[in-house]
């Protein structure tokens, strides 16, 4: 039972990072029909932003507590990606939303790539360690143990999650958002200005992998400029298992296929006898996939869409 406890505890805080990017990809799959493949990369630049404002306000000595240092690196790297996802989608996908779908995919692909290869040249390919910025005391929790890094990811997930499912569904902007996706040429006919709703949708979109980047980062204490090329590959498998384009569905998704992950790795791991384990959890998100597009091609919450005019 304790095993089991630690496993779902792990995989909940896996499933809400894997929630949070996956949100990103729905949102604007959901408005332009776009899978940003440089999503990933954005969590990545985040996670770095983050490590590198960490490290100026310790080299200054602000005495600030270890909380609000993090609070602020995290600030900070919500703007610069932000920022970074506005310029992306202006410059590389906004002339060619009316192209042919394989254009913008290999477009985001090729963005991929190459924000690896600048973060690679601005941060050097090594690996970077993440510094503890909050309480590494655990918590006993009926024979589980979770960390302050480990519930502050998931109150920090939850909260996030709400203020957008607010912003979406009761704001003008969210209004705007729905609108948008359901017929932009309508849209612009009601005095919705549709660039302005999509730019507004890849900054909050990166706002979401920036904190999901510190969060990783916080949470495996090590930075790279390749390290989000897998979250971000698993949040586009949780976002279409959960049914891309539905919000609610990429955090099903999210969390479910952060629980088969680690349940799949704590009990393979446990009944080989350690021969096969943690090393193998990315097969599980595969498998899912493949099951859920054989038995419900749509996602476990999608719904079919009808085809734009």
């Amino acid at each position: 039972m304790e095993v089991l406890l630690q496993q779902i505890i792990n995989g909940l805080v896996l499933g809400s990072m894997y929630a949070l990017v996956a949100l990103g990809y729905t949102m604007v799959y959901g408005i332009i029909g776009l899978i940003n493949f440089a999503h990933g990369e954005v969590l990545m630049v985040g996670a770095l932003t983050s490590w590198t404002v960490i490290g100026w306000m310790t080299e200054a000595s602000t005495g600030m507590p270890g909380w609000m240092t993090l609070l602020i690196a995290t600030l900070i790297a919500m703007v610069v990606c932000g920022v970074l996802n506005f310029t992306i989608e202006k410059l590389a996908y906004r002339r060619l939303r009316n192209s042919p779908r394989l254009a913008p995919l290999i477009t985001a692909i090729g963005m991929s790539l190459l924000l690896q290869t600048i973060a690679m040249m601005i941060w050097e390919p090594r690996p970077h360690s993440y510094p503890a910025m909050l309480s590494t005391e655990p918590f006993q929790l009926g024979g589980a143990v979770i960390s302050v890094t480990q519930v502050t990811i998931l109150a920090t997930t939850a909260i996030t999650l709400a203020f957008l499912m607010w912003l979406v569904n009761r704001t003008n902007l969210g209004r705007a958002m729905r609108a948008t996706a359901e017929n932009p040429r309508v849209a612009a006919l009601m005095g919705i200005k549709p660039d302005v709703v999509i730019s507004a949708t890849f900054i909050i979109g990166a706002m979401l992998a920036a904190i999901a980047g510190v969060m990783w980062a916080s949470n495996y204490g090590t930075v790279q400029f390749a390290m989000g090329f897998m979250p971000g590959l698993k949040s586009f498998v949780a976002a279409v298992m959960g049914g891309i384009g539905n919000l609610a569905g990429a955090v099903v998704g999210g969390i479910a296929l952060g629980l088969i992950e680690s349940l799949g790795a704590g009990y393979l791991g446990k009944l080989t006898g350690g021969v096969l384990g943690s090393q193998y959890s990315d097969i599980f998100a595969f498998i899912m996939l493949a099951l859920v597009l054989t038995l419900r091609p749509s996602g476990l919450l999608g719904e079919r869409v009808a085809d734009r005019a």
